[in-house]
């Protein structure tokens, strides 16, 4: 039985593992990947190991898929409470709401602004790039100004300048400052 257990704990931890590897290969951060590489492969050999020494019993095998499939909710899971990377957020609206923009940029977002034509009248459209663990708070205020946007959010591979990354470089010296000693 303890064989069993651990089988289920490694998966537990395997998948997970697994997931992170994954989004930080695809996000180009292949030192990380390649740390939670060789710590997935050392799992994953010695979880197999225990699925096939001995009698190979169907339940070791069935528990191994089962951890498999709870590794992957809490990989999931992991992933979301990390938001590694940024989104960007096009936003079409009706009407120019200063409102909104402005108070969006009073949070820290970048936001610009394009004015297009729609068929029976102007239409604006928002682009907001924004840290991917900031984008909940960021739906929810264009929902408080503009319930009936329409929004559609990706996330960008790479991207260059503009306002999120200066301020970002501004921001890095002075939390290294306040971090020395005096």
């Amino acid at each position: 039985m303890k064989e069993i257990l651990l089988i289920l704990l490694l998966q537990l931890i395997y998948v997970p593992i697994l997931t992170l590897r994954t989004i930080f290969l695809v996000k180009g951060m292949s030192m990380y990947a390649s740390v939670f590489g060789f710590l997935e492969a050392l799992i994953y050999v010695f979880g197999l190991s225990l699925v096939f020494s001995g009698d190979q019993s169907t339940l070791a095998m069935v528990v191994y898929a089962v951890g498999f499939g709870l590794g992957i909710i809490i990989g999931s899971y992991v992933e979301n409470r990390l938001a590694i990377g940024y989104t960007t957020l096009t936003v079409n609206l009706m009407n120019k709401n200063e409102d909104l923009i402005n108070r969006l940029r009073q949070e820290g977002f970048g936001v610009t602004v394009f004015q297009g034509e729609g068929r029976d009248s102007a239409r604006y459209k928002l682009d907001i790039l924004a840290k991917r663990n900031r984008e909940p708070e960021l739906w929810a205020l264009i929902e408080q100004y503009e319930p009936r946007a329409f929004i559609i959010s990706y996330e960008p591979r790479r991207f260059k300048g503009g306002f999120l990354l200066n301020s970002l470089k501004r921001t890095k010296p002075k939390q290294k400052r306040d971090v020395k000693p005096s």
